[in-house]
């Protein structure tokens, strides 16, 4: 092949894969398209994969001919094997694994011909260095968070927010050094070994209520870091991709801070979900009222309208199956059945969707917090399961909460509300709920997935 046919190739090749990604991210955006968005992607993938093996600059075919099969085989063992719990652990590790990557390719291109790199070229090397390895190590350690390797609570220490930024003072300065030219190998280790500590002292004081919003800006400075090293490479296709997941995952990080109605600074470099005093601690005359499977199956039963609200301890018990069985058990009855799903639930953005998805849970049940709460004055039962935060009334009434001003699903305002948990142990933000104490809240204490089993039954028998 002649170099100006294997340009052109190349060129288009980059133009397809450039389209198919955007197509992708188009389906991404709904429930009912994801399956083809990411399918559409991968293709996408394979072509910009295939079109830059044809490029003349690529040194050794050997090594590529080791880690592609490897990289693959690693990646199709990890997404078979994961439990649907587990999907936030396994996205926060992969898109730290694309950050280090970014960073590697960016410190072994500057090793490589650094001298060969003007200041913008210098520069592109420096911010890729710092925001790729930021977003391996921050990313690694909210996979630990999740995984809870670490305490999923902040983990702060005195003057933290001093020394952080003094750090990052250190790393800015760095890149700067090495933009001007006159930066030597040890500058960018130096650089290197800098910005991984600034990701995890960036990421530990981060309570595990605030994980979306960090998975998102994570994967926005992935994104990012791909770009920059796509200027160092002089390669059009990482440029875009990277673009492409910066813009997407910083659009996904306001949006999440919106659900939560707090500012990215706050969600951040606030330290929010330390552990406070239970409201039953603090007032006696504070009671939750339990109920049985029976008393349950009676109310759900002869309900008009009910409303389900999945939430992270649905994921933990893997109750996704049962509690669509009980769904359409309800619906053969002539229930009224829709399923509110809250923006920030779960562990990740889109983590209830997808575990519905996976239960096979027609999209058209699935109805947004907006618009849910306008109907929760007229339902009958709300039925939550494992939520916690996104049900708590104190979002609206109580100014000294951490969670004041958070949209929230107004459970609370329906004619009964039944909440599936293990105990009265906290949510992510580390308060105690107040709708657990409620007149119009019952707790249906134990396994979820075993408690809706029994509750299947019982429909059945009522």
């Amino acid at each position: 092949m002649s170099l100006d046919l294997r340009e052109t190739v190349v060129n288009l090749g980059y133009l397809a894969a450039t389209v198919l990604f955007i197509l992708g991210l188009r389906f991404l955006s709904s429930p009912r398209t994801a399956r083809r968005g990411n399918r559409v992607a991968a293709v996408g993938m394979l072509i910009a994969i295939v079109v830059t093996l044809l490029d003349a600059d690529v040194v050794s075919y050997t090594l590529i001919a080791i880690a592609v099969p490897l990289g693959a085989a690693i990646g199709l063992v990890a997404a078979r094997r994961v439990a649907m719990t587990a999907m936030p652990q396994m996205v926060a590790l992969f898109n730290g694994c694309g950050g280090g990557a970014a960073a590697a390719v960016a410190v072994a291109e500057w090793l490589r011909s650094g001298a060969a790199f003007g200041p913008g070229g210098s520069a592109a090397v420096g911010l890729g260095t710092l925001i790729g390895a930021i977003s391996f190590s921050g990313s690694l350690v909210a996979f630990g968070k999740l995984q809870e390797l670490l305490p999923t609570r902040p983990l702060l220490f005195p003057l933290q927010r001093y020394v952080n930024a003094a750090v990052l003072l250190l790393a800015l300065g760095l890149v700067a050094w090495i933009a001007s030219g006159q930066g030597q190998a040890s500058s960018l280790w130096l650089l290197l070994a800098t910005a991984l500590v600034l990701g995890v002292a960036g990421t530990a004081p981060i309570g595990g209520g605030d994980m979306p919003v960090v998975i998102a800006v994570l994967n926005a400075m992935t994104g990012l870091a791909t770009a920059l090293t796509g200027v160092v490479l002089d390669n059009e296709m990482l440029l875009v991709a990277g673009v492409l997941v910066g813009a997407s995952g910083m659009l996904l990080t306001v949006l999440m801070s919106r659900a939560m109605n707090r500012s990215l600074g706050n969600v951040l470099f606030s330290g929010f979900g330390t552990a406070r005093a239970s409201l039953a601690a603090a007032d006696s005359t504070l009671v939750a009222r339990q109920t049985t499977v029976e008393d349950t199956a009676v109310a759900l039963a002869y309900a008009r309208r009910v409303v389900i609200v999945p939430g992270y301890g649905m994921a933990v018990a893997q109750a996704q199956h049962e509690l669509q069985a009980v769904a359409e058990s309800l619906i053969t009855r002539g229930v009224e059945v829709q399923y509110a799903i809250h923006p920030v639930a779960g562990r990740m953005p889109g983590h209830m969707n997808v575990l519905l998805a996976e239960a096979n849970v027609p999209y058209e049940r699935l109805v947004e917090m907006d618009q849910v709460n306008q109907l929760i004055p007229q339902t009958d039962v709300v039925l939550i399961v494992g939520a916690n935060d996104v049900v708590n009334p104190a979002a609206r009434e109580d100014a000294t909460s951490p969670i004041y001003g958070m949209p929230i699903i107004n459970a609370d305002r329906a004619q009964l509300a039944i909440v599936l948990k293990r105990g009265m142990s906290v949510g992510f933000a580390g308060i105690d709920n107040a709708l657990f104490y409620r007149d119009k809240t019952r707790m249906l204490f134990g396994d979820a997935r075993k408690s809706l089993q029994q509750l299947l039954e019982a429909l059945k028998a009522a």
